[in-house]
This record gives structure tokens, C-alpha cells and sequence, in this order.
């Protein structure tokens, strides 16, 4: 009899580890590196915050004068954010760019190939757009209110933070810029078009909200308070120009609302079309 002749063990492939779920928190990460690699991200912030603090410094030293004689009429208030009015645009111009470049690049196929599940990479879109709008936004109005209350202090028309309605005014310039890009955000996946996007949103805040004063009645009134602009952008004044306007916090609730429909149906587009 002859010995068995013993077999060498057959080396096995080592076990991968399964690959990490594509989660909420590694979605918002990504967000957050894509977001800060391009040029256009930073540029935008500064351009919003040197035109809306500066413009708000500038009008407020070319009218001090004036508002303490009461030559104006205006509300002292009304100055103290007024440069949010056009540094808005570049929050349009920034939430647009968040879906629309992808979709321009074809990087919408890689962003879905990583996270396959499409509401959480809306969801981690909309967390890293907001947050960054919003921190910008406070920023932006104190920086305008430090360099503005100045002029209108040497008047005797300065404002400090507990006077009525200054602090919601600075928070509310961060919820409203935060909400604006949001706004534009879901345009933006509507229409898969940046200057489609900028277009609609810029012509619905600035000409379309000013124009539905003039249908008959009180339907041009009523337009007038629900336009996205006109309801949303009244938390980011201390005092309004147009007394007719809905109140801060009910305009900003209205205005919310409105996002969060477009949001939902950006959401459906988003879910059913092709990358």
C-alpha cells in the first residue's frame, strides 16, 4: 500500500468588506467637496457678500442726511438690509449652478452611479446649498448693518441689535437666501438649464412681482403679497417699503410653502427622468 499523498490547501480569495451604504451623511460630504472645488462657488459668495454689504454701507451714507430730516418719508429700517435686494441674485445664480452644471457636465451620472437613491442626493444638495446660503446670507447683513449704522448713528437714527425687529432682520436675510437658493435649486432641476433657471427665477422675483400690482382689484394685491419675492424677502427688512406686504413671519411662511411645493414636484421630475 502506498501512502496518500497529501494536497496543498487551496488558497481562498479574501473576503472583501462590503461596500459602505451610499447614506445621508456620505451624500452631504460629497455635496460639500463638489460644491467647494469649483471656482464658481466662491465667487458667488464673495460677489454676495461685497455687493449686499456694500451696497448697504453706500445707500445708507448717501441718505443718512436726508432721513433725519424727514425729507425721504422712507423708514429709517427699510436701509439697514437694503443691499440684500441685489445680492440676491447671486443666491439664484449659485442654487441654480448646484443642479444645472452637473447636469451640463454629465456629472449627474456619476453623482446617481455613487448614490443611486435620487431623494438623498436631493436631500444633500438641499443641506449643503441652504446651510452655506444661510451663513453667507447673516453674514452678509451684519456686515452691511456694521458698516451702514455708522451714518445713520451720526443722524441719531442708529439702530442696535434690541431695537425691534433688526435681529429677525439678520437671521432672516440667512433663512431667505437659504430659501431663494432652494427656490432655484428645483427650477434648476426642472428646466436643466442654467440660464433657463437664472432667467425664470430673476424674472419672477424682480419684474413679475412688481407688475401684479397693476391686474384689477384685489387680485393684484393679493399676487402681489404671494410672489415668491415680495413674501419671502420681507424678513429681511426691518421695515418695508410697501406697507401692504404681508407681515415677516407670515410672508416667510407663505414663501416656504411655495419652495417646498416646487421642491416636491423638482423631486418627482428628478426621481422619473433620465440623468
Amino acid at each position: 500500500m502506498t501512502a496518500p499523498t497529501p494536497t496543498a490547501p487551496v488558497p481562498t480569495a479574501p473576503r472583501t468588506a462590503a461596500a459602505p451604504r451610499a447614506g445621508l451623511g456620505r451624500a452631504v460630504h460629497a455635496e460639500w467637496l463638489k460644491l467647494w472645488s469649483v471656482r464658481s462657488t466662491g465667487w458667488s459668495l464673495a460677489a454676495m457678500v461685497v455687493v449686499g454689504a456694500g451696497l448697504t454701507t453706500l445707500i445708507c451714507a448717501l441718505v443718512a442726511d436726508e432721513l433725519s430730516t424727514g425729507e425721504t418719508g422712507e423708514p429709517v429700517g427699510a436701509f439697514v438690509t437694503w443691499g440684500l435686494l441685489f445680492a440676491q441674485v447671486t443666491a439664484v445664480v449659485l442654487g441654480a449652478l448646484t443642479v444645472t452644471s452637473e447636469y451640463g457636465t454629465g456629472m449627474i451620472r456619476a453623482t446617481l452611479s455613487a448614490t443611486p437613491r435620487r431623494g438623498t442626493v436631493l436631500a444633500a444638495k438641499s443641506v449643503v446649498l441652504a446651510g452655506t446660503l444661510f451663513v453667507t446670507g447673516v453674514v452678509t447683513a451684519v456686515l452691511g448693518w456694521l458698516g451702514g449704522n455708522p451714518f445713520l448713528d451720526a443722524e441719531g437714527l442708529g439702530l442696535s441689535l434690541g431695537d425691534d425687529g433688526l435681529l429677525r432682520a439678520l437671521v432672516g436675510s440667512g433663512l431667505y437666501m437659504a430659501g431663494l437658493g432652494l427656490f432655484a435649486m428645483a427650477v434648476g432641476l426642472l428646466l436643466r438649464s442654467t440660464a433657463a433657471t437664472v432667467s425664470v427665477v430673476l424674472a419672477l422675483v424682480f419684474v413679475v412681482g412688481n407688475l401684479v400690482v397693476l391686474l384689477p382689484g384685489a387680485w393684484g394685491e393679493w399676487l402681489t403679497k404671494l410672489m415668491p419675492g415680495n413674501a419671502g424677502g420681507r424678513i429681511t427688512a426691518v421695515e418695508s417699503f410697501n406697507p401692504l406686504l404681508l407681515g415677516p413671519w407670515t410672508g416667510f411662511a407663505v414663501f416656504a410653502a411655495e419652495v417646498a411645493v416646487l421642491l416636491g414636484l423638482a423631486a418627482v421630475a428628478f426621481a422619473r427622468r433620465d440623468a
